[in-house]
């Protein structure tokens, strides 16, 4: 049963517990809230201010499964937190781990900082949970997917375009190494998991998959410098700084070039690119 008056406190209590630069948001020099506006929130969690204000004066339907979740995200909440935020809600607070989709508060404040640089975060399964405007210049939006198509792996042996902004040279190595990883992951996971789903899933759609899956090959590690090959700028050569965050095995990846070299100078292109794309 919903707590209305504990969700609505709650609410209320962490929106002002959050400052503007703590969500990568300008402070403005008007602002005379405590915290976050009501509408700042709202936009945070993709949802409408009347539904979010709805919430924290007591009213409004019970919020789904979904909508907690992106309040979760939107209010950086900690695991703790989040599973807290469910409970008042009413409901049963999503898995913890491997399966999860719920990001750190310190991953998202460092993602938040990274706007001139493409980054983003993934899952275990190389399903991307949130990318820096640069990251979609870079990669092109990968949130987008649904199903098993939001893993990369399932993505590279199922649908060819996936492969078009690596270079070539790259793809035999990245089949490789996706099949590895997904491997050591179904045998972390066990037989139940959603990764041995994607397993079942790629042995019944691509032979290329079922060839490299029996060499039963384990431990490929992908490779530090990444070269990507860019519709507009062309090759670039980009160095992949992993974070990982162990309660959720999610990981930042950060992709920086050489100060100098010829790939720095198309990060810089690719920069206006973007800019001129969400302009």
């Amino acid at each position: 049963m919903i707590d209305r008056a504990g969700l609505a406190e709650f609410l209320r209590n962490r929106r002002e517990a959050l400052q503007p630069e703590d969500v990568g948001l300008p402070r403005g020099s008007r602002r005379r809230t405590n915290g976050l506006r009501r509408e700042e929130v709202a936009m945070l969690c993709h949802m409408s201010t009347d539904y979010y204000s709805r919430l924290e004066r007591e009213r409004g339907p019970q919020p789904s499964s979904q909508m907690l979740a992106a309040m979760a995200l939107g209010l950086h909440l900690s695991l703790d937190e989040r599973d807290h935020l469910f409970r008042l809600a009413g409901q049963n607070p999503p898995a913890r781990g491997g399966a999860g989709t719920h990001i750190s508060p310190g991953l998202l404040r460092i993602l938040d900082r990274l706007d001139d640089t493409p980054a983003e975060i993934v899952t275990e399964l190389g399903e991307t949970l949130r990318q820096t405007p640069m990251g979609v210049a870079l990669t092109g939006d990968t949130t987008k997917y649904t199903g098993a198509a939001r893993s990369a792996g399932y993505r590279w042996f199922t649908d060819p375009t996936a492969r078009d902004r690596y270079a070539p040279e790259e793809h035999a190595f990245l089949t490789r190494m996706y099949a590895s990883g997904l491997r050591e992951i179904v045998t972390l996971r066990g037989p139940d998991s959603r990764a041995a789903e994607l397993a079942d899933l790629l042995l019944a759609q691509s032979e290329e998959f079922r060839r490299v899956w029996d060499e039963h090959e384990i431990g490929i590690r992908p490779h530090d410098v990444k070269h990507f090959i860019h519709p507009e700028v062309g090759a670039l050569e980009l160095t992949c700084q992993r974070l990982v965050d162990p309660d959720q095995t999610h990981s930042l990846l950060v992709y920086t070039a050489i100060p100098g070299s010829e790939s720095h100078e198309k990060l810089s292109l690719l920069a206006v690119i973007g800019a001129q794309a969400l302009g």
